[in-house]
């Protein structure tokens, strides 16, 4: 397989022949860029079948069809390289599920359209799921470490939304957050379960979706209930 990654005189020649328009240091971004996706790509290739502590540098550059020293210029280790792969899979969750959630919307219909993101965000991305749940209790620190701060996003965010309904009154910050954690375990669940389906059964999918909802609601009613004269 040929390698990615070119020489700066490659890269000078790519600059001239394409031209005045486009800048030199605008192609070499794009190629590092390109490189950089490439490896990350490779890296979750490999990891349909093993764990990321598992993985070798050599193999995921071979993979990727770059030389080894070449890593480097993108990644310090592989577990840099699985932290960006966190930020690939839940950071790009966290804008589809805020747009659901705006003041004015119903709570049943906040539940059902976050299910249903979540689902779809899922099977379009099975791969990097795949390496979200096998990563959570995994053998790399730093990945782990990064899961868990992205879910403490979800959390914050979630809190921040809690705390301007009128269900939220006389309930402090920390009751607020042990509510929104439990909001996102279960969509981790349903998740989880999804992947484990395979995502090939539509009875299957159907079934898990149904149980998501029947959890979120439960927490729901769990907190409209939730005594105000608690010590």
């Amino acid at each position: 397989m040929a390698e990615i990654e070119t020489s700066s005189t490659e890269t000078a020649a790519a600059g001239t022949v394409i031209g005045a328009s486009v800048p030199l240091t605008g192609v070499r971004s794009a190629k590092k860029l390109a490189t950089r996706q490439t490896l990350l790509d490779a890296a979750l290739r490999l990891m349909e079948q093993q764990s990321l502590s598992s993985l070798g540098l050599r193999e995921v550059t071979r993979e990727a069809g770059i030389a080894p020293a070449a890593f480097y210029r993108h990644f310090a280790d592989l577990g840099e390289l699985g932290v960006a792969l966190v930020e690939e899979s839940l950071g790009s969750m966290h804008e589809l599920i805020r747009d659901i959630r705006t003041p004015d919307a119903e709570t049943e219909d906040v539940m059902r359209r976050t299910v249903d993101v979540v689902v779809a965000h899922v099977r379009a991305n099975v791969p990097h799921f795949r390496f979200v749940a096998r990563e959570r209790h995994g053998g790399v620190a730093a990945v782990r470490a990064a899961i868990a701060a992205q879910l403490d996003t979800f959390i914050d965010e979630l809190v921040e939304d809690l705390k301007l309904q009128p269900e939220s009154e006389g309930w402090d910050s920390q009751e607020l957050r042990v509510l929104a954690r439990l909001y996102v375990n279960v969509i981790m669940l349903t998740v989880a379960d999804l992947l484990d389906s395979g995502l090939e059964n539509p009875l299957e999918e159907a079934r898990i979706v149904a149980e998501a909802l029947t959890q979120l609601r439960l927490v729901t009613v769990g907190r409209l209930h939730w005594p105000t004269d608690r010590p």
